[in-house]
């Protein structure tokens, strides 16, 4: 497996790590990770994603940001969103300038789909599928984003998620491109606070579902 790590400067010169994934050189496939501000690449849905996308010949670029560096305790909420489509759009822009792909996914969890909200309107994610993990539901750029979109979409939440909104959730419906998975009891980790064993079924079901889409 071929493995490249590297970085890029970020917003207000922060710089942003990211590595790229590939067991085929000739690859036309790209999967774009976005993680959570604490729930890294190397957590369960992003190692198992990871592997998914790998053993379809599909390359893996995982975008490792962090948001929860002493480094952004001062920013505001807006300048964080700020910060996140700048290093995302960076990142990617490097990438796509070594690598050429024709076709594109992107998984987004939490913080990570506010990046998504807005990748998705680039042209060159036309046709991407999206992933969204526990997204932030109560901010109105992903929310719209999520009811908006035209690409073809996969969505995991828990109604024990603080990020969960019934009356938004519901509205998704509308949109015959979304398919949505609400799974009871769980939390924003997509687990199940006093049950180990059945949240490692339940991490077993959404990888399933991911490789299937």
């Amino acid at each position: 497996m071929f493995k490249e790590t590297n970085s890029i400067t970020g917003y207000k010169e922060k710089d942003i790590h990211y590595t790229v994934l590939s067991t085929d050189e000739n690859a036309s496939k790209l999967a774009i990770l976005l993680p959570g501000a604490g729930y890294t690449v190397q957590a369960p849905l992003f190692h198992y994603s990871t592997g998914v996308f790998l053993h379809k010949s599909v390359d893996v670029l995982q975008v490792n940001y962090t948001y929860n560096d002493k480094f952004y305790d001062h920013f505001t909420m807006d300048e964080l969103v700020e910060a996140i489509h700048h290093d995302v759009g960076a990142v990617i822009d490097k990438v796509l300038e070594e690598n050429s792909y024709d076709d594109y996914y992107v998984v987004g969890k939490s913080l990570g789909t506010i990046a998504m909200a807005s990748l998705i309107n680039r042209e060159i994610f036309h046709n991407a599928k999206a992933v969204w993990l526990t997204p932030l539901l109560n901010r109105d750029d992903v929310f719209e984003a999520m009811l908006q979109s035209r690409n073809e979409s996969l969505c995991f939440i828990g109604d024990d998620d603080t990020h969960y909104n019934a009356e938004r959730y519901r509205q998704f419906a509308q949109n015959p491109k979304l398919v949505t998975k609400l799974l009871e009891g769980a939390d924003h980790s997509l687990q199940y606070k006093s049950d180990p064993v059945q949240s490692v079924d339940l991490l077993k079901i959404v990888i399933k579902a991911i490789d299937a889409f």
